[in-house]
């Protein structure tokens, strides 16, 4: 089983620029599931109804600002990196990347 969890230091590409966060993934007791908080500029959204299935992380946010809007997102892990993509609904997927710090 591929170990996921950690703290991974994010770019998101967004429509208003580059979006810098810090994703927290916090496996659950049976290796398919998470929770976790991704904390940014625009404040600190909580991990909802995460899954991991090998090495693929699956998982939603609800944004409050700049608008209310539930985010679905999807990336890999290899190694230390982490490559995936944001849905933000009528704005499109938003290209993530990350490196685990810790």
């Amino acid at each position: 089983m591929t170990d996921v969890g950690g703290k991974y230091d994010c770019v998101t590409k967004s429509p208003m620029g580059d979006q810098t966060s810090t994703l927290t993934v916090i496996p659950g007791d049976d290796g398919k599931t998470f929770t976790g908080t991704n904390k940014g500029q625009m404040g600190e959204l909580e991990v909802k109804d995460g899954t991991i299935d090998g090495n693929t992380l699956t998982w939603k946010m609800d944004m409050v600002v700049p608008m209310p809007m539930t985010l679905n997102a999807t990336a890999t892990v290899e190694g230390d990196q982490l490559n995936g993509t944001v849905n933000a609904g009528a704005f499109g997927d938003m290209a993530m990347t990350g490196t685990r710090v810790n």
